[in-house]
C-alpha cells in the first residue's frame, strides 16, 4: 500500500504532469511507477508525447494543442485505478566483476571507511540482489535497488559505481 497522499498528480510547466507514488524509494513504490508506465504504453492518454518513468514518479509529457493538465490528470487517475497489482518478472543477468587494481579504485577506501577487510567488502557487494530501477543521465548508468548498505563517496568520472539504496541522487563507490 502506498503512503497517505499518494499517488499525487502535479502539473509541470505547460505540457507535463508528474505522477508521484512516494517520497522514499521502495519496491512497492517502484512497482506502481512501472504499472502506470505499462498502462500508458497499452493505452496512451490523448496528446501523450512521451512518458519518463523514474524511481518514485513518472512524467507524462503531452501536446498542449491537443489536451491540458486537467484532462491528462483525469486520464492518469483512470489508468492508476485500473492497474492490477502485480509485479512483472525481471530478467536475470550475471555480470562478471573484477575488483583488482584499476577496476576497483575505491575498494581500499571503502574498507577503511567501514572497518572491514577488503575481502569482506567484496563479499558484501557480491551478496546484493540487484534490480535496475531506472537508467540515469549517462549511458550505462543504472540506479539499482538491493545494494547492501555502504557509505557513499563521490564517484570517479567514468567509474562504475555502487550507491547505497537511500543515496539515489548520486555519489557512490567505484568498486
Amino acid at each position: 500500500m502506498l503512503a497517505t497522499g499518494f499517488p499525487r498528480l502535479v502539473p509541470v510547466a505547460e505540457r507535463a504532469v508528474l505522477a508521484e507514488f512516494g517520497e522514499v524509494v521502495s519496491e512497492e513504490v517502484h512497482q506502481a511507477v512501472l504499472a502506470l508506465d505499462r498502462a500508458l504504453s497499452d493505452r496512451p492518454v490523448a496528446g501523450q508525447a512521451e512518458v519518463v518513468p523514474g524511481m518514485v514518479n513518472l512524467l507524462v509529457i503531452f501536446d498542449p494543442l491537443v489536451t491540458d493538465h486537467g484532462a491528462v490528470a483525469a486520464a492518469l487517475r483512470d489508468r492508476i485505478s485500473a492497474v492490477p497489482e502485480r509485479q512483472e518478472p525481471g530478467r536475470l543477468h550475471e555480470i562478471a566483476i573484477c575488483y583488482e587494481g584499476a577496476f576497483g579504485p575505491d575498494l581500499q577506501e571503502v574498507a577503511d571507511q567501514t572497518g572491514l577487510e577488503v575481502e569482506a567488502v567484496i563479499a558484501a557487494h557480491l551478496s546484493g540482489d540487484y534490480r535496475v530501477f531506472m537508467y540515469g543521465f549517462a549511458p550505462g548508468y543504472a540506479y539499482l535497488s538491493g545494494l547492501p548498505e555502504a557509505p557513499a563517496t563521490q564517484a570517479r568520472a567514468g567509474a562504475g559505481c555502487a550507491c547505497g539504496q537511500r543515496d539515489h541522487r548520486g555519489g557512490g563507490n567505484a568498486l
